[in-house]
């Protein structure tokens, strides 16, 4: 008797990616992710053109490690103040998932407004959504290698631009535009133009809803920020169920089905091409272009808006209102992401805008530990770093103090131009008898002689020969 032939699985660990044609959607949601692509992009492209006291108003200066944000300059040792701005975008982005899920995924992230812009130019050169598929099947002709040329130069230009545009905020953007024009940018310059418009062009016209899907980590850990309170993208399988089309002369049919037609606009018009009737998955970035295509279909049908919606799961459950939804927003986890958020803005703008516009660094000699002068004195040298983080120029007067006789050497006013870091060598000496041997503790002082109020002090270590 033969034995049966093993049967083989055969597992793909990798399929095909489908090609995705969303349908224009048009209405209230639309509209506000339009807005928000307009805000984020004159934000973007404007800024590195405004000026702010005859500088760029925004400037990520690397070279000379300064931080130009309107009338605030940062230097290196303000890296505090990038940690504390993270922790506020983290913060942020606890607070407002847990309210609104994703709503910063589908109306403001980077991905979905360079996605909505190239779609927007797909749609003005290749057409409509049946009309792009139709191109696609065609074979090869003049015609569609026209259009699709046409196409990417567009994609390339809006790229090109972007990259341009980011590479701006790190160099100031008339040196970058004058370089650009004579052909003398720098290597670096031009490999981050080019790489960031690769990224631009291939992220917002290639991958797509694949950035969202399988790039991004937000989609991945954002079921541990929502709860059943959160706002999320909705089908009411209780309203909409069974689905099915209907005939408008067969009432009885009629009846027996839900409000849902079964005509699938929800799906054409999603970006990542999932069913919201499925109930909530990953893939959704709360764009509600499913919830705009299903409100159209409801008025043509004469059926109550709101078949697809922004609510929320106990919302959907229990049938609240939007006002019982408002109240349920207010939890105690809301309350507490909430009140820490408040209180970390709250230090960081308050010691932001407070903070002294002066820095003092003080390094001792340590060639020479200390040494006998002319006069019966010890000799200290020191280097100070002095940096005068504000916008206009000053002068100022260097004090030694902590030892009865010690004194500066050198001249003790120094003049410092707008957002200038100088190193000044000083000598400190003191009479020998004073002080004890060994190390002994004394204070730099540094003070605006132009400007009230404007003072550091800074320790350091002044060394007598044992």
């Amino acid at each position: 008797m033969d034995k049966a032939s093993p049967q083989v699985a055969v597992i793909k660990m990798y399929a095909a990616r489908e090609e995705i044609y969303p349908r224009e959607a048009k209405g209230r949601y639309a509209s506000v992710r339009w807005l928000f692509v307009w805000l984020t992009q004159l934000v973007f492209y404007g800024l590195p053109w405004m000026n702010w006291n005859g500088r760029q108003a925004v400037l990520f200066d690397l070279a000379a490690r300064k931080f130009y944000i309107f009338g605030i300059v940062l230097w290196p040792q303000d890296f505090i103040y990038l940690a504390a701005l993270l922790i506020i975008c983290a913060y942020s982005l606890f607070l407002f998932t847990a309210i609104f899920g994703r709503v910063w995924c589908g109306f403001a992230c980077p991905q979905t407004v360079y996605t909505e812009i190239f779609m927007w130019v797909e749609r003005q050169i290749e057409g409509s959504r049946s009309a792009r598929m139709r191109l696609d099947r065609q074979a090869a002709s003049l015609g569609k290698l026209s259009r699709k040329t046409a196409k990417h130069l567009v994609w390339a230009a809006i790229a090109l631009w972007t990259g341009f545009s980011f590479v701006g905020y790190f160099t100031p953007i008339h040196v970058l535009s004058a370089e650009v024009m004579a052909l003398t940018l720098g290597s670096w310059e031009w490999f981050w133009v080019l790489f960031y418009s690769f990224a631009t062009y291939g992220n917002a016209g290639w991958m797509r809803e694949q950035v969202c899907k399988y790039m991004c980590p937000y989609a991945r850990f954002q079921s541990a920020m929502f709860d059943k309170d959160s706002l999320i993208v909705t089908y009411d399988t209780e309203r909409g169920e069974p689905r099915g089309a209907r005939n408008k002369n067969d009432a009885e049919n009629s009846k027996a089905l839900g409000d849902c037609i079964d005509c699938s606009m929800c799906v054409q018009v999603c970006p990542t091409g999932i069913d919201i009737r499925n109930g909530l998955q990953y893939e959704c970035i709360g764009c509600a272009a499913c919830v705009d295509a299903c409100n159209s279909v409801m008025d043509k049908v004469g059926s109550p808006r709101g078949l697809v919606r922004f609510s929320t799961e106990y919302a959907m459950k229990n049938r609240w209102s939007p006002a019982q939804m408002l109240r349920h927003a207010l939890r105690p986890r809301v309350l507490i992401y909430s009140a820490v958020l408040l209180m970390i803005v709250s230090v960081f703008f308050g010691t932001l805008f407070n903070r002294t516009p002066l820095k003092l660094d003080v390094i001792r000699d340590r060639g020479a530990m200390g040494r006998e002068v002319e006069n019966d004195m010890i000799e200290n040298v020191y280097r100070l770093q002095i940096m005068n983080t504000a916008e206009t120029p000053h002068r100022y007067r260097i004090d030694v103090s902590g030892i009865d006789g010690i004194h500066l050497e050198t001249a003790p006013v120094v003049a410092l131009d707008a957002t200038q870091s100088l190193a000044v060598p000083v000598r400190v000496r003191l009479p020998q008898g004073q002080g004890n041997k060994g190390s002994n503790k004394i204070w730099f002082s540094l003070k605006a002689v132009d400007q009230d109020g404007l003072e550091v002090k800074e320790k350091a270590v002044f060394f007598v020969p044992r």
